[in-house]
């Protein structure tokens, strides 16, 4: 079967385009073979581009490397959008995909240095559809508690589950202790992706993430368009934002139509054949 090997920012993925090859009837399991760093190609996720019904150019479809799948997923529409143009599934600058969440519409803003725009669409607050279980029309600095400790949390769904907390020291924070924690904290029955965040200025936040079905990756985009909203909510920064993350930034703007822009590269590392 031939693959890519893409990340962005750090945030790697295994993807295979399912207009061509023939897949394994158990993608969960594949995934969870595939993603093994050790015995496998190694990624935080495996992404599949396959034929769509409707508008779409594609279904996009990702697994996280538990073999759990993902509603959708920020840095993988950034690295699905090359990998579609170089593999010819798709022949312009613009094109939408089917996901999980619905759709969604990237744009090539410069395929030479790999950069992609992605209309995420509009974020949503409610906590039924974050889904958590908090009352109210929003959970913006509402307190939570994690065994002794009370975090301030702002909850956002950009399709999937969000939930983000502002820090001193990002840097220095204990996210793999405190990051499983809120995942699967029962407040979220769906689990969520958990998102740490260092206020640099009003228009500058640095982030790291624990994602669910993955543990602490280098970057998620997803999660920095939710920690964008956060922020916003709070009264923290103004409409567009720059994320830094540990290999490099995004650019997200919550627009006046309501819907957040995420603007960032993708790269790809390699191709080749994995033994089925």
């Amino acid at each position: 079967m031939r693959f890519a090997k893409m990340h962005g920012l750090g945030n790697d993925f295994v993807v295979v385009n399912g207009f061509k090859e023939k897949l394994p009837e158990d993608l969960g399991g594949f995934a969870t073979e595939i993603c093994h760093r050790q015995l496998g190609v190694g990624a935080d996720g495996l992404i599949i581009l396959s034929p769509a019904d409707g508008v779409a150019a594609a279904k996009f479809s990702i697994y996280n490397d538990d073999g759990s799948q993902a509603e959708m997923c920020g840095n993988g529409l950034r690295c699905a959008a090359v990998f579609a143009r170089r593999e010819g599934i798709v022949d312009s600058d613009e094109f939408v995909f089917e996901t999980l969440a619905g759709l969604v519409q990237p744009s090539i803003i410069d395929m030479e240095h790999s950069v992609i725009r992605v209309d995420m669409g509009a974020p949503r607050l409610l906590p039924e559809q974050i889904p958590a279980s908090f009352t109210g029309s929003r959970v913006v600095g509402a307190p939570l508690l994690v065994y002794a400790r009370v975090y301030d949390v702002t909850l956002v769904s950009m399709g999937n589950p969000h939930c983000v907390t502002f820090v001193e020291d990002v840097e220095h924070f204990p996210v793999e202790k405190i990051g499983p924690q809120i995942e699967t904290h029962s407040s979220f029955p769906a689990k969520t992706n958990v998102e740490f965040i260092e206020l640099v200025d009003d228009q500058t936040l640095k982030m790291r993430v624990w994602e669910r079905g993955c543990g602490e990756t280098l970057a998620c985009g997803s999660g920095a368009c939710a920690a964008t909203v956060a922020a916003i909510l709070n009264g923290y920064t103004k409409n567009k934002v720059e994320v830094l993350l540990r290999y490099g930034s995004l650019s997200i703007e919550w627009a006046d139509n309501g819907h957040i822009y995420m603007t960032g590269p993708a790269a790809l590392v390699a191709e080749g054949e994995y033994l089925l």
